[in-house]
């Protein structure tokens, strides 16, 4: 079921619905606002610090002979010397290290007992942030842009309102708190609601177009849109056509020019890679719902790790004004933080979802209770410490990585755990589960 579906679908009546509610409504946060740093005499190698391949120096730069000039200090370098994408009119907020609501330098211990949670209640709680800013005027102007542009491309026609209950010019404000620009803001939602439009039209809404069986024919041809296509000059304007024809492909066109605004080719190229794992994990669910099959948990894990939010994630650092060094973001130790955040965050979407999912839909909680043979409640309980796990990994390993790389890399990682508590705050507010009145 498509998310401008399940936003107008009525309210879950069975009594999972008070479970999900309370997991969402409750104004308190388990985790902490900030990614812990270390303490003094807890400095990467310590015994008391977390164990695993994070721990030790990240490789800050090219090695081998002749590349030692090239190589950037332990302690790292400062974000103004990588590379900037400020653009024209913007307002950013770019500090050599986070400062400010959101990014002080709380100094916690590393471990986190799983079991530990700032929850009310005896219900489960998930392990998440809390949204760094809420600045509901900010996120009105975004939205109110954003159905704009959503009807000059043509996608969701005659459901404009639908879009506009959805609120993703709300959730880009919460989750990008660095900047107080609204086209900013509104770059990163036109890729946003791309992604959604390629969901709804090709994989769940049949009023849209979308249909399991041709799914594969018609990404491969919207990723022209994404990743351009020279053909040769006599069937170049037959492709020109057909992208011209699909309205999730001039939304992509749309969005990736605005994006080149505020974001480097090198930034653009990492959207790219993450939009193509995507299309690659529609068609892996299009197969489940072709053939009838329902997969097992590990599976349906390993699908949502290529179908998560990762594409728009990847945008914290062009919106926020700056870049993550390439070796940085290649490296196998920063993707895994990167892919564990883009996973919880996912999960945390299953949970929001399920009350109204239809029949033929999947969800963790689901799969979990048709595996294991247990009761919803008991797959919900076991979906938060999923959950909970990957973000427990998340802070323990970033907070490695955030020493022993370089600012620009501890920037990001402290974008990312904002975006998270964002994400959430977005879901806990939204009209899905929540009366206009106290939404």
């Amino acid at each position: 079921m498509s998310v401008l579906s399940r936003v107008s679908a009525p309210a879950a009546a069975h009594d999972l619905a008070g479970v999900v509610v309370a997991l969402f409504s409750n104004p308190e946060r388990a985790a902490p606002r900030d990614i812990p740093e270390f303490t003094a005499d807890q400095l990467p190698g310590d015994d008391n610090q977390p164990t695993g391949s994070v721990v030790g120096r990240l490789v800050t730069g090219p090695t081998g002979l002749g590349t030692s000039a090239a190589r950037i200090p332990w302690r790292g370098t400062a974000v103004s010397e990588t590379t900037m994408a400020t653009g024209r009119g913007t307002q950013l907020r770019i500090p050599d290290v986070p400062t400010g609501l959101g990014t002080s330098s709380v100094r916690i211990p590393s471990r986190v007992s799983a079991g530990v949670s700032a929850d009310s209640g005896s219900g489960p709680a998930l392990y998440c942030p809390p949204a760094v800013r809420d600045d509901v005027a900010l996120g009105e102007e975004v939205n109110d842009r954003l159905v704009d542009w959503a009807e000059q491309v043509g996608i969701y026609p005659g459901q404009l309102d639908r879009v506009r209950t959805a609120n993703f010019g709300r959730l880009m404000m919460l989750t990008h708190p660095a900047t107080d620009d609204p086209d900013r803001l509104l770059a990163a939602s036109k890729c946003v609601l791309a992604e959604w439009a390629t969901d709804d039209h090709f994989l769940d809404e049949e009023s849209l177009g979308a249909e399991a069986k041709v799914i594969a024919s018609r990404l491969g041809i919207t990723f022209a849109a994404v990743d351009p296509v020279d053909l040769p000059v006599r069937y170049a304007p037959q492709l020109d056509q057909a992208l011209s024809e699909e309205p999730v492909a001039v939304a992509y066109r749309s969005a990736f020019d605005h994006l080149a605004r505020y974001a480097t080719a090198t930034q653009v190229a990492r959207l790219r890679h993450e939009l193509a794992v995507m299309f690659m994990a529609y068609n892996h669910e299009a197969n489940w719902r072709a053939t009838g099959r329902i997969p097992p948990v590990w599976e349906y894990l390993t699908h949502r790790h290529e179908n998560s939010f990762l594409p728009p994630m990847v945008l914290v650092d062009p919106i926020a004004g700056y870049e993550l060094p390439a070796f940085e973001f290649a490296d196998r130790r920063v993707r895994r933080v990167f892919c564990l955040a883009g996973s919880a965050s996912v999960i945390l979407n299953d949970l929001y979802s399920m009350g109204k999912e239809a029949d033929d839909d999947f969800d963790l909680p689901k799969l979990i209770a048709n595996e294991e043979k247990c009761s919803r409640e008991e797959a919900i309980e076991r979906t938060v410490q999923i959950h909970n796990e990957l973000m427990h990994t998340f802070v323990q390993e970033a907070t490695v990585l955030s020493q022993a790389g370089s600012l620009a890399l501890r920037r990001f990682l402290a974008d990312i755990w904002a975006w998270l508590g964002g994400n959430r705050e977005w879901h806990s507010t939204t009209g899905r589960y929540h009366s206009a009145s106290n939404a």
